[in-house]
């Protein structure tokens, strides 16, 4: 949370969007880590401060955040507060989501799959998408200056339904941050075989289901691990005869 004095968020070129603590590292964190290695300022807005999780508590999770966020190397993490497990998309938590995607003002904005298991996950996502659009209205009543994202990239990791990645970033150079990151969540996930999105795999460690669905993204574009991600707008190629990923 923010000070009194503090802005409400500073400016990133990047910023991920998610319901809970934990879901964009256990969704995005080799990316969030790789376009912070890349020199692109990133954030994280947390929707809800994961106040019904069964296990921890919402103070052990915000602490377990700062954490993972540090590892990520994110600019600034904030959160907006609203109800966990009771995520509405209603004209008051539009406009406070604008107010925060005006301070931030990134470029690209991930939001969680339109799908998901968790309500607060489908919630989030349309949330998000309303409050990103309705951000860049001057006259909507949202603090702060209009802003409107130039990009959405929903995140597909862990989905069970046909759908195709529109692309998958690699995140080879990053999966050990990427589970560094998961890992500060020990309240969540020590000893789990399931959590969030990622469905129980037998006897399965949660933690090596993360590792394996990695490798399962990474070889569509033949690396070792990748992050896979849906795009609505079709993709521009520049140069047809550099397109990386080998066909036969």
């Amino acid at each position: 949370m923010t000070e009194q004095n503090e802005p409400l968020a500073p400016p990133v070129d990047l910023l991920a969007i998610a319901a809970h603590r934990d879901d964009v590292e256990l969704l995005v964190g080799g990316t969030m880590a790789r376009a912070a290695s890349q020199g692109h300022r990133t954030g994280i807005l947390d929707l809800t401060m994961g106040e019904r999780g069964t296990d921890g508590s919402a103070q052990l999770r915000g602490q377990e955040a700062d954490a993972a966020a540090k590892v990520l190397g994110v600019v600034a993490r904030r959160n907006a507060g609203l109800p966990d497990a009771g995520l509405v998309n209603t004209q008051e938590t539009r406009s406070l989501v604008a107010g925060y995607i005006r301070a931030f003002r990134p470029r690209v904005v991930i939001l969680p799959y339109t799908a998901g298991r968790h309500p607060d996950h489908r919630v989030a996502s349309q949330l998000a998408y309303d409050a990103c659009f309705l951000a860049g209205l001057a006259r909507f009543d949202a603090p702060g200056e209009a802003h409107r994202p130039h990009k959405l990239l929903y995140a597909l990791t862990y989905r069970e339904d046909p759908v195709k990645p529109s692309f998958v970033v690699d995140i080879t150079d990053f999966i050990e941050t990427k589970m560094e990151a998961v890992h500060c969540y020990s309240s969540q996930f020590d000893g789990k075989t399931w959590g969030g999105e990622v469905f129980p795999g037998g006897d399965r460690p949660l933690y090596d289901q993360v590792r394996m669905h990695a490798a399962r993204y990474g070889a569509l574009i033949r690396k070792a691990y990748g992050e896979p991600f849906h795009v609505v707008e079709t993709m521009e190629v520049d140069d047809v005869v550099t397109l990386p990923v080998r066909s036969i």
